[in-house]
C-alpha cells in the first residue's frame, strides 16, 4: 500500500518535469541554432576560403591564417591596437555604468509626476533610434556646416569650423558620451524595478526616525540598488569584449580609424571589407576564447564575493 502511494506521488512530479521541460524546448532549440549550431563555420580557419568556390572548392591550408597571426609582427601589433581600444570602451563603459543607478534614485525622487514621465520618456527614447539616425544627429550638429560650428561662427567666438567628427582627438570620450546619452534612459528601467521592490516599512520606519530624503536615498534606497549593480557590473565584466559593432562602424572615418577600431568592427573590416573570411574566423574564435575565459573568472569573483555564482 505504502509502495503504491509512492509510486502515486513520484509519478506527478515526473509528469510535471516533462511538462517544464517541453516548456522551455522551444528556447533550448533557438539557443543551439543561434549559439552552438554557428560554431561549425570555425572550420572556415583551416581553408583558404573563396566565397565563389565555396567549401568544398577551397584549399585546406590546416594552420596557415594561425601562423600568420600569431607569428607576424605587424599582425600582432594591429591586433593590439585593436585590443587597446577594445578594453579601453569597455572599461569606460562600466566605470560609468554606476549613472543608470543614479539616474533611477533621481528620478524616483521625483514628486511632480506629469514632468517625471516627461523626463523618463525623453531619456528613454533615445535607445530606440538607430544608430544611423544617431550619426546623422552628431553630422548637423557637428559636421563643418553643422549647427554647432555655424553658431559659433556667426557669434564671432570662432573663424574656422571645430573638427569634431573628422578627427581622431578624444575618440573615446566621444563614443562614450554618445553611447551613454543613448542608453541612460533605458539603464535606469532596470534600477526603477528594483526600487519598486525595496521593502516601503524602511522607508517608513527611517521617516519615523527623523531621516531626511537624502539619508532615506543614501541609507536605504542606494545599498537596495548595489546587489543589482554589482551582478550588472559582473555581467559587464564578462561581455567585456563584445562592445558591439553599429555605433563604431557608422562614425568610423579615414581621421579616426586608428582609435575607433573596437575587435567587432575589426573583425567586420578584415572578413567582409577586406574579404579574408578565413582570417577573421580565428580572430572570432579568440574573442570567444577569451570571453569564456573572462566569464568563468568573473564567475568565480562572483562566488567569493556574493556568496552564490551568476552562472
Amino acid at each position: 500500500m505504502e509502495n503504491s502511494r509512492v509510486k502515486l506521488a513520484v509519478k506527478p512530479k515526473k509528469e510535471k518535469g516533462y511538462k517544464y521541460f517541453f516548456m522551455i524546448l522551444p528556447f533550448l532549440i533557438l539557443v543551439f541554432l543561434f549559439s552552438y549550431f554557428p560554431l561549425h563555420g570555425w572550420i572556415y580557419s583551416f581553408y583558404d576560403f573563396r566565397p565563389a568556390l565555396g567549401l568544398a572548392g577551397s584549399e585546406f591550408v590546416g594552420l596557415r591564417w594561425f601562423n600568420m597571426l600569431f607569428g607576424n609582427p605587424a599582425q600582432l601589433r594591429e591586433l593590439g591596437r585593436v585590443m587597446r581600444n577594445t578594453f579601453a570602451m569597455s572599461f569606460l563603459t562600466l566605470a560609468t555604468s554606476i549613472l543608470p543607478l543614479f539616474m533611477a534614485i533621481l528620478l524616483n525622487e521625483m514628486n511632480n509626476k506629469p514632468f517625471k514621465k516627461i523626463v523618463q520618456i525623453l531619456t528613454t527614447l533615445p535607445n530606440f533610434i538607430s544608430w544611423v539616425l544617431v550619426y546623422s544627429i552628431a553630422f548637423m550638429m557637428f559636421s563643418h556646416t553643422g549647427m554647432v560650428n555655424t553658431i559659433l561662427q556667426n557669434l564671432g567666438i570662432i573663424d574656422s569650423a571645430i573638427r569634431f567628427l573628422d578627427t581622431d582627438r578624444h575618440t573615446w570620450l566621444q563614443m562614450l558620451a554618445w553611447s551613454t546619452w543613448k542608453g541612460l534612459g533605458w539603464g535606469a528601467i532596470i534600477y526603477l524595478a528594483a526600487i519598486a521592490g525595496i521593502d516601503q516599512e524602511l522607508y517608513e520606519a527611517a521617516r519615523v526616525d527623523g531621516a531626511s530624503r537624502f539619508q532615506l536615498m543614501r541609507y536605504i534606497t542606494f545599498p537596495g540598488l548595489l546587489p543589482t549593480y554589482l551582478v550588472l557590473l559582473l555581467l559587464g565584466v564578462a561581455n567585456i569584449l563584445n562592445n558591439g559593432l553599429e555605433q563604431f562602424f557608422v562614425f568610423q572615418n579615414a581621421f579616426n580609424r586608428a582609435n575607433i577600431e573596437v575587435l567587432d568592427l575589426y573583425i567586420f573590416n578584415i572578413g567582409i571589407a577586406a574579404g579574408n573570411i578565413s582570417l577573421a574566423t580565428i580572430i572570432g574564435m579568440l574573442k570567444s576564447i577569451i570571453s569564456i575565459v573572462l566569464l568563468f573568472s568573473v564567475n568565480f569573483v562572483a562566488k567569493k564575493l556574493r556568496g552564490d555564482s551568476i552562472i
